[in-house]
């Protein structure tokens, strides 16, 4: 469950000791961000009167439901995202599938102007001010809300699925599910899935006592939007005059990178696993980048060699809304950024079991 727009504004205001290949990489990969002052015990509106009460389904049949739901149709929408310090960023999507080949393009409306494709795991970010596009490679499933497809986790283990309504968002009516944690380890998510399609068009990641720590949706939607995917290819493709910027990436695992966990953290499965420079253009040394999720949530593990011309002596902890991010060394050698929408004391325990074996 994805959004960069102003992930990436709070991380590139971070210390300069942070801003090493990890504010690039995570701007392109894009874990969650916004907040809502809200409370989930708070009553669902009855603006879906009307509408039957959502269908008992196990939290697997949702899970499943919101996997294929953003190449049930295609679509295209405005997506606004609130930030805890009140900021707001808005952003244009366009999306479409045919066959195996999904394609979403979403222009930002608000902040630095630029445009993101992706056509399946290929990401290209236009930035027409300078003139440059950035490409990249990356395993995440979306730039906005939507359940990621995960293999091997059990999320029925760590969550439970309660349907606590219905309401209407941009128009459309929508079953709402809390998926509540079971532990300490995950916060917990209420998914607003448009009750036709099964699409997300909002998201709220709750905290422990229910308090909404961030929000994002849809304020427009269209789901009989004139998209195609042909379309969307041939704008992605439409490079002339600007200067490509392709990074280095390349796809590995800890375990080859000689890094292990001596413990799982429960319920988080590695996803992906990838090496790659800074910049294409200063040769920088690489950093290396894993993705665990339990199937909502999401944590990514940076590691680089320690500089102590950039990097402090002392632990690092930021924050905005459910989006944690913990840097401290680790080994006389090592620097490790940790960023995930888990607690604070997630991070603190990968970090305490990242191990290295060679």
């Amino acid at each position: 469950m994805s959004y960069p727009g102003v992930l990436c504004v709070w991380l590139k205001a971070l210390p300069q000791q942070f801003k090493h290949g990890v504010v690039a990489a995570l701007c392109v990969t894009g874990l969650s961000v916004s907040a809502g002052v809200s409370s989930a015990e708070g009553g669902v509106s009855s603006a879906a009167e009307a509408a039957p009460a959502p269908a008992e389904r196990s939290i697997l049949q949702w899970i499943e439901r919101m996997h294929s739901a953003p190449c049930a149709r295609p679509y295209a929408g405005t997506f606004v995202v609130l930030a805890a310090s009140g900021a707001m960023a808005s952003s244009r999507i366009w999306h479409a599938c045919e066959g195996a080949q999904q394609m979403e393009r979403v222009e930002a409306l608000s902040g630095t102007p630029r445009t993101i494709f992706r056509r399946n795991d290929e990401v290209r970010t236009f930035w027409p001010q300078s003139r440059v596009v950035r490409s990249d490679r990356r395993d995440a499933s979306g730039l906005f809300p939507r359940v990621p497809v995960v293999e091997g986790t059990s999320i029925s283990q760590f969550y439970a699925a309660r349907p606590v309504g219905q309401e209407r968002v941009a128009g459309f009516v929508a079953d709402v599910v809390w998926f509540k944690p079971v532990d300490s380890l995950r916060f917990g998510y209420k998914l607003w899935s448009e009750r036709e399609t099964g699409l997300v068009v909002k998201l709220q990641t709750l905290g422990a006592n229910g308090r909404v720590l961030e929000q994002a949706a849809f304020s427009e939607l269209d789901l009989n939007a004139p998209v195609r995917v042909e379309q969307l290819s041939r704008l992605m493709d439409a490079t002339a005059g600007y200067k490509v910027v392709a990074p280095v990436v390349i796809k590995t695992t800890a375990t080859a990178e000689g890094w292990v966990l001596r413990q799982p953290v429960a319920g988080f499965v590695p996803v992906s696993c990838h090496r790659r420079t800074v910049s294409a253009d200063d040769g920088a040394q690489g950093v290396l980048q894993c993705l665990y999720s339990d199937g909502l949530a999401s944590v990514s593990l940076f590691i680089e060699t320690f500089d102590p011309q950039r990097h402090p002596s002392q632990p690092q902890v930021s924050g905005m809304g459910a989006t944690q991010l913990l840097a401290q060394r680790i080994l006389p050698d090592v620097w490790l950024t940790a960023v995930g929408e888990v607690p604070l004391q997630t991070l603190r325990l990968f970090a305490g079991q990242l191990e290295r074996t060679r």
